[in-house]
């Protein structure tokens, strides 16, 4: 794991959702591959909150999404990329590693990226209706994290229990 990035807010940034995943994939590493597919939470209208996979693809693809939307705001083009259910914790640990280079890429390709934006209509909408800046939009991908991970371990010990 790096630490201390050197960047500012953006370093700062970029440390803790580096640790947060840190502490999840160290989540992660405990789940068989029983747990992974077993439905947990029977109730939940959610699809994204009934099983650990179901989570992990939730996870990745948000990932994935957070960046996008930044980079459509600058310009670009790009689709939120589809879910990607995947059979394996190791795939998922690699895909989430994907992610947050991805994420890492995006400062790299925009240096110079404005990070906070007072002007309500200058935020960036989401598909659930809420508006972020830049840095409030990466502070709830950390949180994102931070909630998922405790979620699994609810359900681990939910499975375990």
């Amino acid at each position: 794991m790096k630490k201390y990035r050197d960047n500012g807010s953006v370093g700062a940034l970029l440390d803790e959702y580096e640790k947060a995943i840190v502490e999840l994939k160290q989540v992660l590493k405990q789940v068989s591959y029983e747990q992974l597919h077993l439905i947990v939470d029977h109730e939940t209208k959610d699809e994204d909150c009934r099983s650990i996979q179901s989570i992990l693809t939730h996870v990745v693809r948000a990932a994935l999404a957070y960046v996008v939307y930044v980079r459509n705001s600058v310009g670009e083009n790009l689709s939120i990329p589809d879910r990607v259910k995947l059979d394996q914790i190791d795939e998922y640990i690699k895909a989430i590693d994907d992610a947050f280079a991805y994420n890492v890429l995006l400062f790299e390709d925009y240096p110079e990226l404005k990070m906070e934006e007072n002007d309500p209509e200058k935020k960036i909408l989401t598909n659930w209706g809420q508006r972020f800046d830049v840095d409030q939009l990466m502070e709830h991908a950390i949180v994102h994290i931070l909630r998922h991970r405790r979620q699994i371990e609810r359900f681990l010990l939910r499975m375990n229990g």
